[in-house]
């Protein structure tokens, strides 16, 4: 089988890659969270349930814990499994004290003190989440209005390599 050249993930399964996901996991996930999962999320996880992503950089207009310009997300968690969002969304928002917006959406590169979130303030638990950025000063910075435009968003960390160096 030829790997799928279009997914935002490393080729093969990593740890947080889940297993193949039904609709019964969504079900309990959502459940679990209080939320509707974004439909462009959930079509991504039926395609592969987490992992290790290709494009790892995310441009911003405000400087993050990370850099001047930009953020790192290393990965993307899927759905019904131990490092799931629904098992451990609660859990990371209580440890690090993340403004509890929505869900914990993956593992950014310094895992823990910033994270990236769906954030459901303004649409509701059953309407399309935001996007946010959280930083150390626990501040939510929308970056996207989807889910699918934040993944049209992510790009390589070669583009910022340069700039990193220099910091």
């Amino acid at each position: 089988m030829l790997p799928d050249l279009t997914s935002p993930f490393e080729v093969g399964p990593s740890l947080w890659t889940g297993p193949p996901l039904t609709e019964d996991m969504v079900r309990r996930a959502e459940e679990t969270l209080g939320v509707r999962l974004p439909r462009s999320y959930v079509e991504l996880m039926y395609r592969q349930n987490g992992g290790v992503l290709k494009n790892t950089c995310y441009p911003t207009s405000f400087r993050t814990s990370w850099a001047a310009d930009h953020f790192g997300l290393d990965v993307i968690m899927g759905i019904g499994y131990e490092d799931g969002i629904d098992a451990q969304s609660a859990e990371l928002i209580s440890e690090w004290d993340y403004p509890n917006v929505g869900v914990v959406l993956g593992v950014t590169p310094m895992a823990g003190p910033d994270t990236v979130m769906l954030e459901y303030s303004k649409s509701g638990p059953d309407g399309e989440p935001a996007v946010v950025y959280v930083g150390e000063d626990r501040i939510p910075r929308r970056v996207a209005d989807s889910f699918g435009e934040f993944m049209d968003g992510l790009v390589s960390s070669e583009v910022f390599e340069d700039e990193d160096e220099d910091q």
